[in-house]
């Protein structure tokens, strides 16, 4: 004969709410146990910051200039840097174009640097300001840097690119005439003015690239006539001005001349 089973009173619902509780309170004080020793490990002194990595095709910039002028302005560890504050800091070093931060475990950061390639000076001769090839204008101390071959670009704010693609294409149409383009002004009324190697001033009035450079090239073509009469070379300009719808204003070492349709000379 089998006797029946006897099933578990189930318990009261007191008791259950007791017991989910106290579950729930050993499992929260779990996690905060964990957290709390999360937070002293990635609070440990061995993930502070403590050295710098460098890479990329750097002249200017090293490892150790580079932590002495980026560490101070760092705050957090491997852990907690804002690696976009760190980009920042290393952007504000003098020649960094840009700059792609990296942490390195446990303690380092990797760094790619791209630096400034300068190819003219801007603005004042003497304020430390240059252009780089991208057309920015950056400052660093030019005591570094042998700024002799470097020509001078002027413009007003925002207008480096403008100016250096200028430059660019006027460079060849003075070369041409065994002359060299060491100085380009580009003013607030749009006006351009040009002085080369010699010292020669010339007013290149407004106008798109296009326009300035054919007005250029048939300046040049004329001033090799007027100047083989003189018995001198385009090396012998002392200044002129474009800037005349008919023609143009000349001056050659010891000739005074004034050049429209044909050339007259006082």
């Amino acid at each position: 004969m089998i006797k029946p089973v006897a099933m578990p009173m189930p318990l009261p619902m007191d008791i259950r709410l007791m017991q989910w509780t106290a579950g729930l309170l050993s499992a929260l004080a779990l996690l905060m146990c964990m957290m709390a020793g999360l937070g002293w490990f990635m609070r440990h002194p061995i993930f502070a910051i403590q050295g710098i990595s460098v890479k990329g095709d750097v002249v200017h910039s090293n490892a150790v200039t580079l932590r002495a002028n980026v560490l101070p302005h760092l705050s957090g560890n491997f852990f907690t840097l804002d690696l976009t504050q760190a980009r920042l800091a290393f952007e504000q070093v003098p020649w960094v174009r840009s700059a792609l931060v990296r942490r390195q475990f446990p303690n380092r950061l990797s760094v790619t640097l791209n630096e400034f390639e300068p190819v003219a000076l801007w603005g004042e001769e003497n304020d430390g300001r240059l252009l780089s090839k991208e057309g920015a204008v950056f400052e660093v101390n030019t005591d570094e840097l042998d700024t002799e071959q470097l020509p001078l670009l002027k413009g007003p704010d925002g207008q480096g690119p403008a100016v250096l693609q200028m430059y660019r294409a006027l460079r060849p149409v003075f070369r041409a005439v065994d002359l060299d383009l060491e100085r380009l002004e580009l003013n607030q009324r749009g006006g351009w003015r040009a002085v080369t190697d010699a010292g020669a001033s010339i007013e290149l009035g407004s106008g798109h690239q296009e326009e300035i450079s054919a007005r250029l090239q048939l300046f040049f073509k004329t001033l090799t006539q007027i100047s083989s009469r003189y018995g001198r070379t385009s090396t012998s300009l002392l200044a002129a001005d474009l800037r005349h719808e008919n023609g143009y204003a000349l001056r050659l070492r010891g000739v005074s001349t004034t050049g429209t349709d044909g050339v007259k000379t006082p």
